[in-house]
């Protein structure tokens, strides 16, 4: 079999790496520059995050300027040291050339609007700083909006609006992982680029607040944006292993979404599935779904194609 090309849409990597004082290129984590070196071609999308008692930083006031700061700077570090194997990009152009350079392909996301302020005013430097998406909530409500586990039937707020209107307007992604259900259809009611749901599954297969309606999922196909499949147990349910994780992606394209799934691994961020332990065990995703009579191209755009198309 040729080399798997892979494009992920989120891992918490970042965040790993500064709080442990790892390096990108070869760490104990879930995802390396040495553990993706076998892929055909690799993309990522590397999260911004911080949340109390994780990387040292509380929640509100100066300090998340400080935590956005900090983290920008070791994900540029981390560019930097290991430039001859990952570059950053912003575009699915400078992604394919950077593939084709034999380099990886590092995209920057922001999860949580609060580690912007959740301030409209913030976003011309975040894009500046390369931000491609961000995820308008974390698990927490925000003056966003409400999240899926904290005040779940509060939508955008005003300056929710605003908020996703200029990331529109910039060309940031609008993330809906996370947020409320009813922030999720204040999104999908204004929106008019695509977005996307980085890390979520199917709730008709596993019914957890994380995971999408069948409804939510239709609103995303009908917007051409992408839902990232999420390899953390939790989200995955039942059996928790690859035979489930194909249960939610059959109820995905079931409901027409061929074209709309991704890959969302959650790495760094939680306890994957047994049988993906990390990044590199991708490849027994890939083979158990063309045993189980996927088409190829259906896998390839599962694994690649699909969010490099929201990118474009």
């Amino acid at each position: 079999m040729e080399p798997v090309s892979v494009f992920d849409a989120h891992c918490d990597t970042v965040s790993r790496c500064w709080r442990e004082y790892e390096g990108l290129d070869s760490n104990s984590g879930m995802i390396s520059l040495n553990r993706t070196a076998g892929f055909g071609g690799y993309c990522q999308f590397f999260a911004l995050w911080t949340a109390d008692g994780y990387t040292g930083y509380p929640s509100g006031g100066d300090s998340v300027e400080r935590a956005y700061r900090a983290l920008l700077r070791c994900f540029k570090d981390q560019m930097a040291r290991n430039g001859d194997r990952i570059v950053q990009c912003r575009t699915a152009d400078e992604a394919e050339l950077a593939n084709a350079q034999g380099r990886a392909a590092a995209f920057l996301s922001v999860e949580g609007g609060e580690l912007l302020g959740c301030d409209p005013a913030r976003l011309p430097q975040a894009a500046a700083d390369g931000v491609t998406a961000i995820n308008l909530t974390w698990n927490h409500a925000n003056a966003l909006s409400g999240a899926h586990a904290d005040q779940p039937e509060r939508g955008l707020s005003a300056i929710g609006r605003l908020f996703v209107e200029k990331m529109e307007e910039l060309h940031i992604l609008v993330d809906v992982s996370h947020l409320s259900e009813a922030g999720f259809w204040d999104v999908a009611e204004m929106a008019r680029r695509p977005f996307i749901a980085s890390h979520s599954n199917a709730k008709s297969v596993w019914n957890h607040t994380r995971n999408l309606t069948d409804g939510q999922i239709n609103a995303i196909i009908k917007n051409q944006g992408v839902i990232g499949l999420n390899f953390y147990t939790e989200f995955v349910g039942g059996g928790r292993d690859l035979d489930m994780v194909r249960a939610h992606l059959d109820c995905i394209l079931e409901l027409g979404g061929a074209g709309n799934v991704a890959l969302g691994g959650d790495w760094d961020g939680c306890d994957t599935i047994a049988d993906l332990p990390a990044i590199d065990s991708l490849s027994r995703l890939y083979e158990h779904l063309l045993r189980h009579g996927y088409k190829e191209t259906v896998v390839q755009d599962l694994f690649y194609n699909n969010l490099m198309r929201v990118v474009r």
